[in-house]
């Protein structure tokens, strides 16, 4: 094992790779003050799928990720390994390739196995599948996260 990152793949796609540099593991505690107006940051727990050491980290809530993003070092230091490389579209418009996996995350006291991209240093972000793992939702007014319904087709 060791650390992620950056690779250029050319034409500014960017890969995350094992063993290619990186700072190692960095925690960000966000303060209120950094953040925009609209947006909030929640405690989640990572570790690997069957388990091992949890490292606790403060994650943007963005519902604009499809996946919950988190630096490729820590990934790697955790001994969350990626299952494939895939394409994602950014806000400005660039596609990246990063890898993709598998992790446990803990929030508020439940641990789900969700899909995660191995991302760049000091990148936390907490995306739409794993809300929909743990079956919650942005409340806009209070924010923070709150149960969802849970909706099936008829019986």
């Amino acid at each position: 094992g060791g650390e992620g990152g950056a690779g250029d793949l050319g034409g500014g796609r960017r890969s995350w790779r094992e063993g290619t540099g990186g700072a190692g593991m960095v925690s960000v505690e966000l303060q209120s003050g950094e953040l925009s107006m609209g947006q909030f940051a929640v405690e989640v727990g990572v570790s690997r799928p069957g388990g091992g050491p949890v490292e606790r980290v403060r994650a943007l809530v963005d519902t604009g990720a499809t996946h919950s993003t988190f630096p490729a070092a820590m990934m790697f230091q955790l001994n969350v390994r990626p299952a494939e490389t895939r394409w994602y579209s950014l806000g400005d418009g660039r596609e990246v390739e990063y890898y993709y996996g598998i992790a446990n995350l803990e929030i508020e006291g439940r641990t789900v196995p969700c899909p995660v991209t191995f991302g760049a240093e000091e990148q936390y972000l907490l995306g739409a599948t794993t809300l929909e793992c743990f079956e919650l939702m942005v409340d806009p007014i209070g924010y923070e996260l709150v149960p969802r319904k849970l909706r099936t087709g008829p019986v």
